[in-house]
């Protein structure tokens, strides 16, 4: 049946047949396009594990990812290795003596947030539809008439009919692949980081909140991975999980690609905190928002700056609460000075 499907080579309308004859990609009022071809990272599978849902694992995949990462840094924070000290941020034993909370108090704190936010994502998520090559065929015809539209809107009928004859096929396929997935991750990422920046700002803003709620966070004077989620039971509900929510639903994400959402804002929030500044961390060369950049949030001179978190740097640049290094030493020789 599968091989069947694949060999199809036209893909008609709601009211239409499946055909192996295509003379153009638009006759009439169907859409015409060449045999459905998966990309590497698309699995026909219903659920990625057999037995397990993919909500489960959308679920458990930002725990494990938490702890697994936390792990590899504790690993390199017990190494020894004399290499790794150019790269820390702080001296360990800053962990030890500038810190008010003990590793006990923050496990349990980060284990409390891991609850909750799962039993949220039991009642928030949603099981995928079927997966099918069927249904990836409906979809792509929905698209290409939506292209059609466009395409004819914006160039025009006769110059918009060349272009859809010589492009359309092409450009339905990667748009429904690789355009449209890639710009709802973005837009995820851009809701989570416009979620967190208002909302931190505010809970350093107003005195009432950051005494009450978000100081328990800064009570990490000098972050380590495995306190990246020590906050106050209420923060990690509002700041983390609920910002993870709602950047699910806006953007449409799928269930797999609330996966990769949840595991890959997890994996960047244990890296912003881990203490090293590494030349070679993926996470680290995504942006200028990396461990460092979080770090100086976290000292007494730029706790009034670098809200942004976890991704880019956008709110701060714009809104006049970016601190760099640079910075800091301007203003230390300016004291001096004086």
């Amino acid at each position: 049946m599968m091989s069947e499907l694949f060999s199809y080579g036209f893909f008609g309308g709601p009211s239409s047949t499946l055909n192996s004859t295509c003379p153009s990609f638009v006759t009439g009022e169907t859409v015409c396009l060449p045999p459905v071809k998966i990309p590497f990272y698309f699995s026909l599978r219903q659920n990625i594990f057999d037995g397990i849902p993919d909500t489960h694992i959308a679920l458990a995949a930002p725990v494990l990812a938490y702890w697994l990462l936390s792990f590899v840094f504790y690993c390199l924070d017990l190494s020894g290795w004399r290499w790794l000290d150019k790269y820390r941020i702080h001296e360990s034993e800053e962990v030890k003596s500038r810190n008010l909370a003990t590793p006990w108090e923050v496990a349990r704190a980060v284990l409390l947030q891991h609850v909750t936010q799962t039993v949220l994502g039991f009642a928030w998520l949603i099981e995928s539809p079927e997966i099918s090559v069927a249904r990836c065929q409906s979809e792509m015809v929905a698209l290409g008439g939506t292209l059609v539209w466009v395409v004819r809107y914006v160039l025009g009928e006769e110059t918009g009919m060349k272009f859809l004859e010589l492009r359309g096929p092409g450009m339905t396929h990667w748009l429904y692949w690789w355009g449209i997935p890639v710009a709802q991750m973005l837009f995820a990422l851009f809701i989570v980081d416009t979620w967190q920046y208002f909302l931190h700002r505010l809970m350093h803003t107003n005195k009432y909140l950051y005494k009450k709620i978000h100081s328990v966070h800064h009570r990490l004077y000098v972050p380590y991975a495995f306190g990246a989620l020590y906050n106050h039971p209420l923060e990690g509900f509002l700041l983390d999980s609920v910002g993870a929510a709602f950047a699910e639903r806006l953007s449409h994400l799928s269930v797999r690609q609330t996966i990769f959402l949840f595991a890959f804002s997890t994996c960047k929030t244990v890296d912003d905190h881990c203490g090293y500044s590494l030349p070679f961390d993926p996470f680290q060369m995504m942006s200028g928002n990396n461990a460092d950049y979080h770090d100086i949030h976290h000292q007494v001179i730029g706790i009034k700056s670098n809200f942004s978190q976890p991704f880019f740097v956008h709110w701060d640049v714009l809104l006049g609460t970016r601190m760099t290094r640079k910075d800091i030493q301007e203003r230390r020789e300016k004291v001096k000075k004086t």
